[in-house]
């Protein structure tokens, strides 16, 4: 009975994500890649923690591999680097030292050097959510501003497909 309530939840989760992933601005995609990647850490850090080492182990080792995907395969990826010039330029060297960051706290069970990755992924969430709130103000340019003002650092075509 409890496997069977679990996996409807399970599916109720992936239902809810995939509505919210199809109706999100490409703004929001990029905010979602960031909160994806900081829950990864966080459940990092619970297992690198954790009194069960044996279990933990996979399961930290899991943990961060999907940061470090969502970092590389969709942060990184996403980086539009002819369009944002320096600043992408920066964000692509930024994202490739987290993921290498993250390899050696993976191997060292570093757990400080997962919370200074998880610290730099919200700060950049922080500055990424503020450029979005500027972009929905009433004095802003309108709805178009709001999704062709960050784009020239993320391509919203690979966030969507």
């Amino acid at each position: 009975m409890f496997g069977t309530m679990q996996r409807g939840v399970n599916a109720y989760a992936k239902v809810g994500l995939e509505t919210g992933v199809a109706a999100a601005s490409p703004h929001k995609l990029v905010v979602m890649l960031y909160d994806g990647a900081m829950v990864a850490l966080l459940s990092a850090i619970n297992h690198m923690k954790s009194a069960n080492a044996t279990a933990s182990i996979a399961a930290k080792g899991a943990a961060i591999s999907k940061a470090i995907t969502i970092i590389d395969n969709g942060l990184r990826a996403s980086l539009d680097k002819s369009a944002g010039g320096e600043i992408a330029q920066n964000l692509d060297a930024l994202y490739d030292y987290m993921s290498r960051r993250l390899l050696q706290a993976n191997i060292k069970n570093d757990i400080a050097a997962v919370e200074e990755v998880h610290g730099l992924l919200s700060d950049l969430r922080g500055a990424w959510v503020q450029i979005g709130d500027k972009n929905e103000q009433p004095g802003a340019a309108g709805p178009a501003a709001a999704a062709a003002a960050p784009s020239f650092l993320h391509k919203a075509t690979l966030l969507s497909a």
